[in-house]
């Protein structure tokens, strides 16, 4: 029986490496062809920058297509919630990482408080390895402490808010109807990350479900650490390569 059991788990085991190989590959890809450097471009852009007034609908859609296809955040949202496993802590990180990054996204657009876009992206990938490492014990088990967790995530959910902030300060925005648009493309932002994290958790709570997690945890973090490195490897190269000058 105990061999029949394993057996049948042995395909969710290939499956899930083959995924996460998939993962890395299209990570390295990516790195390689420019794709880390998602903005806000084509006809979106066109859009922003053309625009002279109140806009709400439309920058709320762009605000939560920037939150689901920001994989940065993504990864960084699937670290946060990677071993919680009660929907009230969810609901309390996830709430301290969006007031972070409500707070700069907003005062960085009104107040223009303007930040380098390379070394605010390359925090964000530094986020994604602090959350990574912390996942996988680091903290304890080799720097013998534990940073508080709430804090951590606050702190980078403000890193995160500049990032968002810099895709809109590339363009020219028009004072008339600024406040009103920002305040759109934040809750579009919001209402992007509830799609998003909707789907991670729903993942999330099958994998933890099935015999596979306790061994496959480990490695998938690991690969969460490395792609944080490619992340800040990319915009790093991006700011001393004189782009970001």
């Amino acid at each position: 029986m105990h061999l029949d059991s394993r057996n049948a788990e042995r395909p969710v085991r290939q499956r899930l490496a083959r995924a996460a190989v998939a993962l890395g590959i299209f990570l390295i890809l990516a790195g390689g062809n420019g794709a880390f450097a998602h903005g806000i471009g084509g006809k979106d852009g066109a859009f922003v920058a053309a625009t002279t007034g109140p806009e709400i609908l439309p920058f709320m859609y762009l605000g939560a297509k920037h939150m689901v296809t920001g994989y940065d955040h993504l990864l960084f949202i699937l670290g946060v919630i990677f071993f919680l496993y009660r929907l009230r802590d969810v609901a309390l990180y996830v709430t301290v990482f969006s007031i972070g990054h409500s707070i700069t996204l907003l005062a960085g657009v009104l107040l223009k408080i303007e930040v380098n876009a390379y070394l605010v992206d390359a925090i964000i990938g530094l986020s994604v390895v602090y959350k990574a490492f912390d996942n996988l014990g680091g903290f304890r088990q080799v720097l013998g402490v534990q940073p508080n967790d709430k804090v951590a995530v606050g702190t980078f959910g403000l890193i995160h808010g500049f990032g968002l902030a810099t895709k809109l300060q590339a363009f020219q925005l028009n004072e008339n109807g600024l406040v009103a648009n920002m305040v759109g493309f934040n809750i579009g932002v919001e209402l992007g990350q509830l799609i998003a994290l909707s789907v991670i958790l729903g993942f999330m709570v099958w994998w933890r479900r099935t015999a596979s997690f306790g061994r496959v945890a480990v490695a998938a973090n690991a690969l969460i650490l490395m792609a944080g490195f490619m992340l800040m490897e990319y915009q790093l190269a991006g700011y001393f390569l004189g782009k970001g000058a």
